[in-house]
């Protein structure tokens, strides 16, 4: 069997001990990914920034993993108001253009503090 290979990428951060992803085998799945600029530390304030952001953090993630975007097979999207799902379709189009390859994606509603809009965690297949 496998062992678990923890991986940290540019730009994540958490209060606690959490690598921004763990491996197994060829199964990658990510801690929590939110809007937070990789290069500042600042969570922007509108949720359109946020969403660059947290799709830039995934790029990032996948990097750190020496894999493609091609091997997420899910997004699991928490969002506080999904009213408005234009900033998290416009980021998502951008990254997954083609409609027949695509990743599952799931999105949910979740009170979040401290600024947070929206967050994700993917997991891909190596």
């Amino acid at each position: 069997m496998s062992k678990r290979i923890s991986l940290y990428s540019k730009g994540f951060s958490h209060k606690n001990p959490i690598p921004s992803a763990s491996r197994i085998g060829n199964l990658l799945v990510s801690g929590v990914i939110i809007g937070r600029d990789p290069d500042t530390g600042d969570l922007p304030e509108s949720l359109a920034d946020q969403c660059t952001c947290m799709f830039r953090q995934i790029r990032l993630v996948m990097e750190a993993a020496g894999a493609s975007l091609d091997d997420i097979i899910k997004v699991t999207v928490w969002m506080k108001d999904s009213s408005d799902r234009s900033a998290l379709n416009r980021e998502w189009l951008a990254m997954f253009p083609d409609a027949q390859t695509r990743p599952a994606r799931q999105a949910m509603i979740m009170e979040m503090g401290g600024g947070m809009l929206i967050k994700c965690d993917i997991m891909a297949v190596l």
